[in-house]
């Protein structure tokens, strides 16, 4: 078996990496923005990494890939599956495995408190690849934080080739994140892109999608070709803020990201159907009655007269916002997110846990996303 070194230039959909004892970790967000996150869940979601996948091109048929990974588990609930690695053979999906072991944080989500314990590498190991010189993209597990540590072959492994795809950067939620997605290229945000054959920089951020300021100069400072933002969901979950406040930290969000993208395409995109919080202001709980966990709002309805935040409330702003900044920016669009995942949708494909989707929800919005985002008459046309 050939070692080869892993670095930053082998990864893709990564913003920054960081050399930790052991090997290369991926970053979502560049280090000057991580020095600003006020909370350790958008920590922990940065460092996870959704739509991260190695690249290379290669004879191998049997490759390993050494990680630490850095697992969640929540108290009082059971143990998750371990994530899954994909293995891409020229953009097919041809084998998957998985690595035991590694850290595991233990959260308490009545409380926020974390610990987390120590634990050993493990190996992804794919074997019988076909032969022949092939392009190979490994997708890391999608929730769970991955250290690099080596990269095993059979055979010579070399750069890959600049794909020539365009580039579409995507930020939202949890639901971009890949939340309930079983695999890294069965989140929405990866099905879309192979859907519409670009290349994919998700920076979806489990429960911190909350219009950042650090979020937003990380977008305007990647080289993007499309760019969308799904805004919304967090604010409501969250309740960290009012409808004052909110249209102000949309049109500065917006305002930074046209700093370095003046006329990329850029699609805002609201939040797709949850009923829990179509009406109701936040914040969000969990629930553990029935031994699952769901979560329900507990916010007052009548509250909205005050300002206070819902997914319809939010939708109706952002629809007036993009309509009166799209009279000078005509590369400014906007797309209701019930048109992805609507009231039908849910009746056919119910939240399993009232606010993510399921395996096949992932695939029901991907696809969309896809026919009318990358559609010939869609904002992200050639």
């Amino acid at each position: 078996m050939i070692l080869t070194p892993i670095t930053p230039g082998m990864l893709r959909g990564a913003l920054d990496t960081e050399r930790t004892e052991r090997g290369l970790l991926p970053h979502r967000l560049p280090a000057r923005a991580r020095r600003q996150i006020p909370d350790g869940r958008l920590a922990m979601a940065e460092a996870q990494p959704s739509g991260v996948r190695l690249a290379f091109r290669t004879e191998a048929t049997v490759i390993e890939l050494e990680t630490l990974p850095t697992k969640r588990a929540y108290h009082g609930m059971p143990a998750p599956a371990d994530g899954v690695y994909d293995l891409l053979v020229d953009g097919s999906l041809t084998a998957q495995t998985t690595v035991s072991g590694g850290k595991l944080l233990q959260i308490d989500m009545s409380t926020g408190a974390a610990e987390l314990h120590d634990g050993e590498p493990g190996t992804a190991r794919f074997t019988t690849l076909p032969p022949g010189m092939k392009n190979i993209e490994i997708w890391l597990p999608h929730t769970e934080i991955t250290e690099l540590i080596a990269l095993r072959s059979d055979a010579p492994v070399h750069p890959a080739h600049d794909s020539g795809r365009r580039v579409w950067l995507h930020h939202g939620s949890s639901i971009s994140h890949g939340s309930n997605a079983t695999r890294p290229t069965g989140t929405w945000p990866a099905l879309a892109a192979h859907r519409a054959g670009v290349e994919l920089v998700s920076l979806g951020f489990g429960g911190s999608a909350l219009l950042d300021p650090f979020t937003a100069r990380t977008i305007r400072d990647t080289p993007a070709d499309v760019i969308s933002a799904k805004i919304g969901i967090n604010l409501v979950n969250a309740d960290v803020m009012r409808l004052r406040a909110f249209t102000p930290a949309v049109h500065g969000f917006l305002d930074t990201i046209r700093e370095g993208h003046p006329t990329t395409p850029l699609l805002v995109v609201s939040p797709t159907w949850c009923p829990v919080q179509e009406d109701t202001p936040g914040p969000l709980a969990p629930d553990f009655t029935g031994g699952t966990l769901t979560f329900t709002a507990t916010g007052d309805p009548a509250d909205v007269a005050t300002g206070r935040l819902t997914l319809r409330v939010i939708r109706d702003e952002l629809a007036r916002i993009v309509t009166a900044r799209s009279a000078d920016d005509p590369n400014l669009h906007y797309l209701d997110g019930r048109d992805l995942y609507g009231e039908s949708d849910y009746a056919e494909l119910p939240l399993p846990d009232e606010i993510h989707p399921c395996p096949e929800g992932h695939r029901r919005i991907g696809e969309n996303f896809a026919r009318i985002s990358f559609g010939t008459d869609g904002p992200f046309a050639r």
